[in-house]
Protein backbone atom coordinates (compact mmCIF):
# COMPACT_ATOMS: atom_id res chain seq x y z
CA UNK A 1 0.00 0.00 0.00
CA UNK A 2 1.56 3.49 -1.36
CA UNK A 3 1.98 5.73 1.67
CA UNK A 4 -0.22 8.86 2.25
CA UNK A 5 2.42 11.80 1.68
CA UNK A 6 -0.17 14.82 1.86
CA UNK A 7 0.91 17.49 3.84
CA UNK A 8 -0.97 18.57 6.98
CA UNK A 9 -2.82 21.56 6.77
CA UNK A 10 -1.36 24.94 7.63
CA UNK A 11 -2.92 27.38 9.98
CA UNK A 12 -4.92 29.05 6.48
CA UNK A 13 -5.85 25.64 5.51
CA UNK A 14 -3.95 24.52 2.72
CA UNK A 15 -2.09 21.56 2.21
CA UNK A 16 1.14 23.08 1.46
CA UNK A 17 4.21 24.43 3.39
CA UNK A 18 3.35 28.49 4.52
CA UNK A 19 6.45 29.51 2.43
CA UNK A 20 4.06 28.15 -0.82
CA UNK A 21 1.53 29.85 0.39
CA UNK A 22 0.41 33.10 -1.21
CA UNK A 23 -1.84 35.44 0.81
CA UNK A 24 -2.82 39.02 -0.01
CA UNK A 25 -3.37 41.00 3.62
CA UNK A 26 -5.98 43.70 2.73
CA UNK A 27 -3.50 46.61 5.24
CA UNK A 28 -5.54 49.55 6.26
CA UNK A 29 -2.36 51.26 8.40
CA UNK A 30 -4.68 50.16 11.54
CA UNK A 31 -3.56 47.45 14.39
CA UNK A 32 -5.58 44.79 13.34
CA UNK A 33 -4.57 44.49 9.68
CA UNK A 34 -0.92 45.29 10.87
CA UNK A 35 -1.14 42.06 13.36
CA UNK A 36 -2.36 40.03 10.62
CA UNK A 37 0.50 41.02 8.12
CA UNK A 38 2.97 40.35 10.78
CA UNK A 39 1.44 37.36 12.17
CA UNK A 40 1.37 35.78 8.66
CA UNK A 41 4.58 36.63 7.55
CA UNK A 42 6.21 35.62 10.95
CA UNK A 43 4.73 31.93 10.13
CA UNK A 44 6.43 31.77 7.14
CA UNK A 45 3.64 32.66 4.79
CA UNK A 46 4.72 34.58 1.08
CA UNK A 47 2.76 37.72 2.75
CA UNK A 48 1.83 40.35 0.37
CA UNK A 49 0.76 43.31 1.63
CA UNK A 50 -1.97 46.03 0.06
CA UNK A 51 -3.58 49.09 1.16
CA UNK A 52 -6.15 50.71 -0.68
CA UNK A 53 -6.22 55.02 -1.37
CA UNK A 54 -9.83 55.66 -1.19
CA UNK A 55 -10.76 59.06 -1.03
CA UNK A 56 -8.71 62.16 -1.16
CA UNK A 57 -4.92 61.79 0.12
CA UNK A 58 -3.85 65.59 0.96
CA UNK A 59 -7.47 66.08 2.23
CA UNK A 60 -6.98 63.86 4.71
CA UNK A 61 -3.14 62.99 5.55
CA UNK A 62 -3.06 64.45 9.10
CA UNK A 63 -6.70 63.24 10.14
CA UNK A 64 -7.07 60.76 13.12
CA UNK A 65 -9.33 57.95 13.47
CA UNK A 66 -10.00 56.68 9.84
CA UNK A 67 -8.42 54.64 7.50
CA UNK A 68 -7.26 54.20 4.16
CA UNK A 69 -5.46 57.17 3.41
CA UNK A 70 -2.65 59.97 4.57
CA UNK A 71 -0.88 58.68 7.67
CA UNK A 72 -2.74 55.37 7.14
CA UNK A 73 -0.77 53.94 4.43
CA UNK A 74 2.83 55.32 5.60
CA UNK A 75 1.91 53.49 8.72
CA UNK A 76 1.02 49.98 6.87
CA UNK A 77 3.96 50.88 4.23
CA UNK A 78 6.28 50.95 7.48
CA UNK A 79 4.86 47.37 9.03
CA UNK A 80 5.77 46.41 5.86
CA UNK A 81 8.88 47.25 5.77
CA UNK A 82 9.72 46.18 9.29
CA UNK A 83 8.78 42.72 8.61
CA UNK A 84 10.38 42.06 5.09
CA UNK A 85 7.51 41.53 2.89
CA UNK A 86 6.47 43.59 -0.38
CA UNK A 87 3.45 46.47 0.09
CA UNK A 88 1.51 47.99 -2.79
CA UNK A 89 -0.68 51.14 -2.84
CA UNK A 90 -3.53 51.13 -5.12
CA UNK A 91 -5.72 54.13 -6.01
CA UNK A 92 -9.15 53.40 -5.48
CA UNK A 93 -10.73 56.79 -5.39
CA UNK A 94 -13.15 57.23 -8.15
CA UNK A 95 -14.08 53.68 -7.59
CA UNK A 96 -14.67 54.49 -3.90
CA UNK A 97 -16.45 57.47 -5.01
CA UNK A 98 -18.67 56.41 -7.59
CA UNK A 99 -19.79 52.91 -5.55
CA UNK A 100 -19.88 54.24 -2.34
CA UNK A 101 -19.94 57.87 -1.27
CA UNK A 102 -22.56 58.83 -4.53
CA UNK A 103 -24.84 56.17 -2.94
CA UNK A 104 -24.19 57.26 0.28
CA UNK A 105 -25.39 60.59 -0.33
CA UNK A 106 -28.09 59.77 -2.42
CA UNK A 107 -29.65 57.50 0.37
CA UNK A 108 -29.69 60.29 2.43
CA UNK A 109 -31.32 62.74 -0.03
CA UNK A 110 -34.01 59.82 0.10
CA UNK A 111 -34.53 59.85 3.48
CA UNK A 112 -32.48 56.81 4.39
CA UNK A 113 -29.99 56.03 6.85
CA UNK A 114 -27.21 54.15 5.13
CA UNK A 115 -24.36 51.96 6.27
CA UNK A 116 -21.46 52.78 3.57
CA UNK A 117 -18.39 50.52 5.90
CA UNK A 118 -20.80 47.45 4.22
CA UNK A 119 -20.69 49.23 0.98
CA UNK A 120 -17.55 48.97 0.69
CA UNK A 121 -16.65 45.41 1.61
CA UNK A 122 -18.85 44.47 -0.64
CA UNK A 123 -18.18 46.76 -3.70
CA UNK A 124 -14.44 47.26 -3.06
CA UNK A 125 -12.84 45.25 -0.51
CA UNK A 126 -14.21 41.85 -0.99
CA UNK A 127 -14.63 42.56 -4.87
CA UNK A 128 -11.78 44.62 -6.68
CA UNK A 129 -9.15 43.97 -3.90
CA UNK A 130 -10.12 40.35 -3.82
CA UNK A 131 -10.12 40.03 -7.75
CA UNK A 132 -6.60 41.98 -7.52
CA UNK A 133 -5.34 39.35 -5.24
CA UNK A 134 -6.41 36.42 -7.47
CA UNK A 135 -4.39 38.76 -10.47
CA UNK A 136 -1.14 38.01 -7.84
CA UNK A 137 -1.82 34.46 -8.06
CA UNK A 138 -2.24 34.64 -3.93
CA UNK A 139 -4.15 31.48 -2.42
CA UNK A 140 -5.99 33.57 -0.07
CA UNK A 141 -6.50 36.84 0.65
CA UNK A 142 -6.95 38.08 4.67
CA UNK A 143 -7.87 40.90 6.35
CA UNK A 144 -8.29 42.46 10.21
CA UNK A 145 -11.67 41.57 10.15
CA UNK A 146 -13.12 40.52 13.97
CA UNK A 147 -15.11 37.47 12.45
CA UNK A 148 -14.57 33.90 12.32
CA UNK A 149 -14.62 31.37 8.97
CA UNK A 150 -15.10 28.49 10.23
CA UNK A 151 -15.68 24.91 8.00
CA UNK A 152 -18.81 23.02 8.41
CA UNK A 153 -20.49 19.79 6.31
CA UNK A 154 -21.21 21.83 3.69
CA UNK A 155 -18.32 23.95 3.01
CA UNK A 156 -16.84 28.03 4.64
CA UNK A 157 -19.13 29.17 7.10
CA UNK A 158 -19.30 32.99 8.57
CA UNK A 159 -18.96 33.20 12.28
CA UNK A 160 -19.45 36.06 14.91
CA UNK A 161 -16.17 36.58 16.45
CA UNK A 162 -15.45 34.94 20.20
CA UNK A 163 -15.14 38.45 21.29
CA UNK A 164 -18.67 39.86 20.96
CA UNK A 165 -17.45 43.67 21.99
CA UNK A 166 -15.64 43.40 18.72
CA UNK A 167 -17.69 41.54 16.51
CA UNK A 168 -18.41 43.21 12.87
CA UNK A 169 -20.51 40.62 11.50
CA UNK A 170 -22.83 43.21 10.43
CA UNK A 171 -20.71 45.00 8.50
CA UNK A 172 -19.75 41.72 6.54
CA UNK A 173 -23.25 40.02 6.09
CA UNK A 174 -22.84 40.40 2.39
CA UNK A 175 -19.86 38.13 1.55
CA UNK A 176 -21.06 35.77 -0.46
CA UNK A 177 -20.02 32.16 -0.20
CA UNK A 178 -17.08 32.28 -2.81
CA UNK A 179 -15.54 35.53 -1.18
CA UNK A 180 -15.84 33.47 2.00
CA UNK A 181 -14.06 30.55 0.34
CA UNK A 182 -11.06 32.71 -0.29
CA UNK A 183 -11.26 35.48 2.61
CA UNK A 184 -9.61 34.18 5.97
CA UNK A 185 -10.24 36.52 8.77
CA UNK A 186 -7.02 35.80 11.66
CA UNK A 187 -8.33 37.44 14.49
CA UNK A 188 -11.71 36.34 14.46
CA UNK A 189 -10.61 33.64 17.98
CA UNK A 190 -8.97 36.38 19.67
CA UNK A 191 -10.41 36.91 23.70
CA UNK A 192 -10.13 40.74 23.16
CA UNK A 193 -8.58 44.09 21.42
CA UNK A 194 -5.97 43.64 24.03
CA UNK A 195 -4.79 40.58 22.82
CA UNK A 196 -4.35 41.88 19.35
CA UNK A 197 -2.55 44.77 20.64
CA UNK A 198 0.18 42.25 22.57
CA UNK A 199 0.90 40.82 18.88
CA UNK A 200 1.79 44.45 17.87
CA UNK A 201 4.12 44.71 20.77
CA UNK A 202 5.49 41.37 20.33
CA UNK A 203 5.79 41.95 16.61
CA UNK A 204 7.44 45.15 17.38
CA UNK A 205 4.97 47.27 15.54
CA UNK A 206 4.84 50.99 15.27
CA UNK A 207 0.64 51.00 15.36
CA UNK A 208 1.00 48.70 18.57
CA UNK A 209 -0.72 51.77 20.35
CA UNK A 210 -2.71 52.98 17.31
CA UNK A 211 -6.03 54.87 18.36
CA UNK A 212 -8.82 52.54 16.16
CA UNK A 213 -10.52 54.18 13.86
CA UNK A 214 -14.11 55.90 15.00
CA UNK A 215 -15.56 57.36 12.01
CA UNK A 216 -16.49 56.63 8.93
CA UNK A 217 -13.45 57.41 6.65
CA UNK A 218 -14.57 60.32 4.32
CA UNK A 219 -16.83 61.88 7.30
CA UNK A 220 -14.54 64.05 9.21
CA UNK A 221 -15.60 63.94 13.05
CA UNK A 222 -18.81 62.02 12.10
CA UNK A 223 -20.52 65.05 10.39
CA UNK A 224 -22.12 63.70 7.55
CA UNK A 225 -24.35 67.00 6.87
CA UNK A 226 -21.07 69.05 5.95
CA UNK A 227 -20.21 65.98 3.61
CA UNK A 228 -23.27 65.44 1.69
CA UNK A 229 -23.68 69.24 1.94
CA UNK A 230 -20.71 69.69 -0.29
CA UNK A 231 -21.45 66.26 -2.95
CA UNK A 232 -25.30 67.29 -2.69
CA UNK A 233 -25.60 71.33 -1.89
CA UNK A 234 -29.59 71.14 -2.74
CA UNK A 235 -30.01 68.44 0.29
CA UNK A 236 -29.36 71.45 2.53
CA UNK A 237 -33.19 73.39 1.31
CA UNK A 238 -35.19 74.25 3.82
CA UNK A 239 -38.51 73.12 4.61
CA UNK A 240 -41.37 72.04 7.08
CA UNK A 241 -41.51 70.21 9.97
CA UNK A 242 -44.85 68.46 9.93
CA UNK A 243 -46.74 66.23 12.13
CA UNK A 244 -48.29 62.95 10.45
CA UNK A 245 -51.30 65.11 9.96
CA UNK A 246 -49.33 67.60 7.53
CA UNK A 247 -49.58 70.20 10.20
CA UNK A 248 -46.70 72.47 10.11
CA UNK A 249 -45.14 72.87 13.27
CA UNK A 250 -41.63 74.28 12.42
CA UNK A 251 -39.08 74.95 9.95
CA UNK A 252 -35.57 73.13 8.96
CA UNK A 253 -32.71 74.09 7.31
CA UNK A 254 -32.50 70.93 5.35
CA UNK A 255 -33.50 66.89 6.23
CA UNK A 256 -29.57 66.05 6.27
CA UNK A 257 -29.61 67.13 9.46
CA UNK A 258 -32.10 64.94 10.48
CA UNK A 259 -32.27 61.20 11.50
CA UNK A 260 -35.13 58.71 12.38
CA UNK A 261 -35.85 58.71 15.76
CA UNK A 262 -34.32 61.99 16.94
CA UNK A 263 -35.75 63.95 19.42
CA UNK A 264 -33.70 67.24 20.59
CA UNK A 265 -33.28 70.60 18.44
CA UNK A 266 -36.46 70.30 16.71
CA UNK A 267 -36.99 73.23 17.61
CA UNK A 268 -40.90 72.64 18.73
CA UNK A 269 -41.43 73.09 22.37
CA UNK A 270 -45.09 74.04 24.81
CA UNK A 271 -46.42 70.06 23.77
CA UNK A 272 -47.45 67.61 26.55
CA UNK A 273 -45.98 64.81 25.09
CA UNK A 274 -42.35 64.65 23.26
CA UNK A 275 -42.26 64.24 19.54
CA UNK A 276 -39.88 62.42 17.43
CA UNK A 277 -38.50 61.95 13.61
CA UNK A 278 -40.62 59.18 12.32
CA UNK A 279 -40.01 60.46 9.00
CA UNK A 280 -37.96 61.71 6.26
CA UNK A 281 -39.75 63.04 3.05
CA UNK A 282 -36.98 64.50 1.15
CA UNK A 283 -38.60 64.92 -1.91
CA UNK A 284 -40.76 67.47 -0.47
CA UNK A 285 -38.44 68.80 1.76
CA UNK A 286 -40.33 67.51 5.31
CA UNK A 287 -39.09 65.89 8.31
CA UNK A 288 -42.47 64.29 10.35
CA UNK A 289 -42.59 64.18 13.05
CA UNK A 290 -44.84 61.62 15.39
CA UNK A 291 -45.23 60.20 19.16
CA UNK A 292 -42.39 57.69 20.18
CA UNK A 293 -44.83 55.31 19.78
CA UNK A 294 -44.58 55.45 16.22
CA UNK A 295 -40.54 54.47 16.43
CA UNK A 296 -42.02 51.22 17.13
CA UNK A 297 -41.65 48.46 14.41
CA UNK A 298 -42.73 44.83 14.15
CA UNK A 299 -42.56 44.14 10.40
CA UNK A 300 -39.16 44.77 8.44
CA UNK A 301 -39.34 44.30 4.62
CA UNK A 302 -35.80 43.25 3.55
CA UNK A 303 -34.48 43.36 -0.15
CA UNK A 304 -30.90 42.14 -1.20
CA UNK A 305 -30.17 39.26 0.45
CA UNK A 306 -27.51 37.48 0.89
CA UNK A 307 -28.14 34.13 1.98
CA UNK A 308 -25.77 32.12 3.59
CA UNK A 309 -27.16 28.55 5.12
CA UNK A 310 -26.60 25.30 3.63
CA UNK A 311 -30.29 25.03 1.83
CA UNK A 312 -32.14 27.63 -0.14
CA UNK A 313 -33.73 30.20 1.62
CA UNK A 314 -36.72 29.52 -0.54
CA UNK A 315 -36.75 26.26 0.67
CA UNK A 316 -38.86 27.07 3.49
CA UNK A 317 -41.38 29.32 3.98
CA UNK A 318 -40.61 30.41 7.54
CA UNK A 319 -36.91 30.87 9.45
CA UNK A 320 -36.83 30.89 12.56
CA UNK A 321 -33.71 33.21 13.33
CA UNK A 322 -32.16 36.31 15.35
CA UNK A 323 -31.57 39.33 13.75
CA UNK A 324 -29.80 42.62 14.40
CA UNK A 325 -31.39 45.87 12.76
CA UNK A 326 -28.66 47.94 13.98
CA UNK A 327 -25.14 47.49 14.77
CA UNK A 328 -25.15 48.58 18.28
CA UNK A 329 -27.94 46.38 19.23
CA UNK A 330 -27.77 42.52 19.66
CA UNK A 331 -29.51 40.63 17.95
CA UNK A 332 -33.25 39.64 18.82
CA UNK A 333 -35.72 36.81 17.68
CA UNK A 334 -37.72 37.12 14.61
CA UNK A 335 -39.15 34.94 11.86
CA UNK A 336 -38.01 34.90 8.21
CA UNK A 337 -40.98 35.17 5.55
CA UNK A 338 -38.71 34.89 2.05
CA UNK A 339 -40.51 36.19 -1.13
CA UNK A 340 -38.22 35.66 -3.51
CA UNK A 341 -34.33 34.75 -3.33
CA UNK A 342 -33.24 38.23 -2.41
CA UNK A 343 -36.64 39.80 -0.69
CA UNK A 344 -38.12 38.73 2.63
CA UNK A 345 -40.48 39.98 5.45
CA UNK A 346 -38.90 39.68 8.96
CA UNK A 347 -41.38 39.66 11.67
CA UNK A 348 -39.63 40.92 14.81
CA UNK A 349 -40.75 38.98 17.99
CA UNK A 350 -40.37 42.12 20.10
CA UNK A 351 -41.01 45.41 17.91
CA UNK A 352 -38.30 48.00 17.88
CA UNK A 353 -37.82 51.35 17.78
CA UNK A 354 -35.30 53.67 15.34
CA UNK A 355 -35.39 50.74 12.37
CA UNK A 356 -34.64 52.86 9.46
CA UNK A 357 -34.32 52.25 5.41
CA UNK A 358 -31.17 51.99 4.71
CA UNK A 359 -29.78 49.87 7.32
CA UNK A 360 -28.90 46.36 6.95
CA UNK A 361 -30.88 43.43 8.87
CA UNK A 362 -28.39 40.99 9.71
CA UNK A 363 -29.66 36.92 10.06
CA UNK A 364 -28.04 34.56 12.45
CA UNK A 365 -28.63 31.13 14.26
CA UNK A 366 -30.13 31.83 17.36
CA UNK A 367 -28.83 28.69 18.42
CA UNK A 368 -25.13 28.94 17.74
CA UNK A 369 -22.67 31.40 16.48
CA UNK A 370 -23.61 31.75 12.83
CA UNK A 371 -24.43 34.20 10.85
CA UNK A 372 -26.77 33.37 7.96
CA UNK A 373 -26.51 36.14 5.61
CA UNK A 374 -28.75 39.22 6.12
CA UNK A 375 -30.36 42.12 3.69
CA UNK A 376 -31.24 45.89 3.27
CA UNK A 377 -34.13 47.37 5.01
CA UNK A 378 -36.02 49.51 2.53
CA UNK A 379 -39.48 51.60 2.50
CA UNK A 380 -41.95 48.24 1.39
Amino acid sequence: MPLDRTPPLNSLGFAKAPADTRVVVAMSGGVDSSVVAAMLAEEGYDVVGVTLQLYDHGAALARKGACCAGIDIHDARRVAESMGFPHYVLDYENVFKDAVIDEFADSYLGGATPVPCIRCNERVKFKDLLETAKDLDADCMATGHYIQRKMGPDGAELHCAADANRDQSYFLFSTTPEQLDYLRFPLGHLPSKNDTRALAAKYGLSVADKPDSQDICFVPNGDYASVIRKLRPEAANPGNIVDTDGNVLAQHDGVINYTIGQRRGLGIGGLADPLYVVKLDADNAQVVVGPKSMLATRTVPVKEINWLGDTPLMSQSEWPIAVRVRSTRPPTDAILRPISDTEATVELLTPEEGISPGQACVFYDPESTRIFGGGWIHKG
